[in-house]
């Protein structure tokens, strides 16, 4: 049985260290070398993985696949420098700062076609999610009608560092770092959104990143999405209702490694025609978060068999970046101050 060698950009942070984690459980893949600004200087880790202080030295071990768990500034370029060195990538979300980071991602992409290139959203893997999107795809509750999604914790600096608050760094605030799950989700549900209006503020943590995001968007089918991406929620919220012709579901909680969102559960009613509204739903409540496991699981069988990349390829990745970059954009403020463009 071939071992796939494994070298994780990041490798020392709380991304690095999930990944390595369900790396090292799959039978064909083995991590064997990190790099992590906190490794003061080359050093051998427990189970003989090497560890270096920066990039340049972990891709000249060798490796067959590159996990990228970077901050959004150094993403795409140390993508692009796996893909240069004949590796195939894995790249956790956002895929960078801008969408014109993810084009040139992409260029370098379409050079080594033999390679594959998976961006991590991770969200798509929830069961509650899977479920929700078994149900629609099936026509069971008939077709969307709207969606509605809040999304929001309670600081843009998160425990792990302060460069998320900085638009050099990170290009964006909570909309591009958190908020970009529910916009993949949305897609996900509704498809391509034709028309965009938004509102987005750093009125209350006053950084150069929004701390605040309120969008209204339109599908061709003319179904309408409606997202709030804060980071003012005290209590952190998921949650995600779909209104379809035969019913409903509501994504209420996720599960995470804070445990700060709930419960997860998915909610089902069926539509009937009493009216006071809906009296039957059904509940399902998740107590198990696989979806990091599964995550990488799907990428090395896409490794190992040769097969194509099923969800966050490159082409959806830049999709959902030029999804949030019209978020900003429709705000003419929001534009004017940070010369957005798209």
């Amino acid at each position: 049985m071939k071992k796939y060698k494994v070298g994780i950009a990041g490798g020392q942070g709380i991304v690095g260290k999930v990944r390595q984690q369900f790396v090292d459980q799959h039978p064909h893949l083995q991590t064997v070398a990190l790099c992590d600004q906190k490794i003061a200087q080359p050093t051998i880790l427990p189970n003989d993985i090497r560890a270096f202080c920066n990039y340049q030295d972990l891709l000249k071990e060798d490796l067959d696949i590159l996990f990228v768990c970077l901050p959004n500034y150094l993403a795409p370029e140390v993508t692009i420098a796996g893909l240069e060195r004949g590796l195939h990538v894995f790249c956790e979300k956002p895929p960078g700062c801008n969408v014109a980071d993810v084009k040139k991602v992409i260029e370098t992409e379409k050079k080594h076609p033999g390679l594959l290139l998976k961006y991590g959203f991770n969200h798509r893997y929830h069961d509650s999610v899977r479920e929700a999107l078994r149900l629609i795809r099936s026509n069971e509750l008939g077709d969307i009608i709207n969606v509605r999604g809040v999304y929001g914790k309670s600081k843009v600096i998160p425990f792990s560092g302060g460069w998320r608050a900085e638009r050099k760094y990170a290009g964006g605030g909570i909309l591009l770092d958190q908020g970009i799950h529910m916009v993949d989700l949305m897609r996900l549900f509704c498809g391509d959104f034709v028309e965009v209006k938004s509102f987005v503020s750093n009125s209350y943590w006053k950084h150069d990143v929004e701390d605040n995001a309120y969008a209204l968007m339109k599908d061709k089918q003319g179904r309408v999405a409606m997202l709030h991406s804060s980071a003012t929620q005290w209590q952190h919220r998921f949650s995600l209702d779909i209104a379809l012709t035969e019913g409903y579901l509501k994504l209420s909680g996720i599960l995470s490694g804070t445990k700060s969102y709930g419960q997860e559960q998915l909610i089902i009613g069926r539509r009937d025609e009493a009216q006071i509204g809906t009296t039957k739903e059904e509940t399902l409540t998740y107590l198990e978060d696989n979806s990091w496991r599964d995550e990488v699981n799907e990428f090395a069988e896409a490794v190992v068999n040769g097969q194509n990349i099923k969800h966050g390829n490159s082409a959806e990745a830049l999709a959902t970046m030029e999804l949030v970059y019209r978020i900003y954009y429709a705000d003419p403020e929001w534009r004017k101050a940070f010369n957005i463009s798209i």
